[in-house]
């Protein structure tokens, strides 16, 4: 994946990140929460902030100390 391809993906993904937080704010204030739902959104935030965090370190050089 060239630099470009990483940058598309990148917004795509904190795009994605950021409407599972709207999404888990708007069904945490429901007040009937389904917990179920919840988790799973949660754990698919968590698995795009890993990847996006993978992401953004193919894009920083190596740095040799």
């Amino acid at each position: 994946m060239d630099e470009t391809e990483i940058q598309r993906r990148l917004e795509a993904l904190r795009t994605e990140h950021r409407d599972l937080d709207t999404a888990i704010e708007a069904l945490g204030q429901t007040g009937s929460a389904d917990q179920l739902q919840l988790a799973r959104l949660k754990k698919r935030k968590l698995r795009l902030r890993d990847e996006i965090s993978q992401l953004e370190d193919e894009l920083v050089p190596d740095i040799i100390a």
